[in-house]
């Protein structure tokens, strides 16, 4: 198996220390570009596409692997044990988040932290879990996915970038899920917003910080106090950004909470 055709990955830096990037749905490793530069003057930056999205090989997608976020897991594994000789921090955006809290859950001796971007573990609201959506809002959204992919990315991600001064990046939201096979989108849309990993939180014992947005769509900030109680070993960073990708919309805040829980580890 190539891996490197496989996902796409790149490899920029240097350091003893390798720093992952994951992406979101609809997303590709070109959402990362303004924080890599920040931290691969002392780290082995490695990005990635996930099967399926960018420029990963479309070939390697199987439904019954990519059906749960075990399988994206498992990739992930395959591409630290190629490109990371050493510790790992990873970072994982929306759904990647949980892809990599997975991972941790398998291997917890590759990773040195796991820093999550607007992570959610269970999108859909049940009993005192404040998930942010009712089921038959999930199902609705499901059944537009399915009937007009196309017309609900158009609908949707600019809501979902939120940073209402930075239209722009809206647009680019927008495009990306454009470019995004829908037959593979509407699948990797179920798998993402029907899935509930909140029993496994407790499992995983590498530090994690949590950067929650204040005002976001897909993970209200109840997302994120609920993680901070649950997941062991956790810091929570609330920032002040409109939205569900800081790492585009608030770089600076996004990179200042990671440098501080950095530190934290390092002390």
């Amino acid at each position: 198996m190539d891996i490197q055709k496989r996902n796409n990955v790149r490899v920029s830096g240097s350091g003893d220390v390798t720093m992952v990037f994951a992406h979101g749905f609809g997303c590709d490793q070109n959402m990362w570009r303004l924080l890599v530069p920040h931290f691969e003057q002392r780290f082995r930056v490695v990005t990635f596409d996930l099967v399926g999205s960018g420029g990963s090989d479309l070939s390697a997608y199987d439904e019954s692997k990519y059906g749960v976020l075990h399988g994206y897991a498992a990739d992930l594994l395959e591409i630290l044990d190629q490109y990371a000789s050493g510790p790992v921090i990873f970072v994982g955006h929306s759904v990647s988040a949980m892809i990599g809290l997975l991972a941790t859950i398998e291997a917890p001796q590759r990773f040195l932290a796991q820093l999550m971007i607007g992570p959610s573990p269970c999108y859909v609201n049940d009993g005192d879990y404040v998930g942010g959506f009712e089921r038959e809002d999930i199902d609705d959204l499901l059944a537009t996915v399915e009937s007009n992919y196309l017309g609900w990315s158009s609908a949707m991600a600019p809501a979902i970038m939120g940073a209402p001064e930075q239209p722009e990046l809206g647009a680019e939201l927008t495009n990306s899920f454009c470019r995004t096979d829908p037959a593979i989108a509407k699948h990797f849309a179920r798998v993402t917003f029907l899935s509930d990993h909140r029993a496994d939180l407790p499992k995983s014992a590498v530090p994690a910080l949590i950067v929650q947005c204040s005002d976001d769509l897909i993970a209200p900030l109840a997302v994120g106090e609920y993680m901070h109680r649950v997941l062991p070993r956790s810091t929570l960073s609330v920032i002040d950004n409109v939205g569900h990708c800081p790492h585009l919309s608030s770089p600076s805040a996004s990179s200042a909470a990671m440098e501080s829980f950095l530190a934290s580890l390092a002390r």
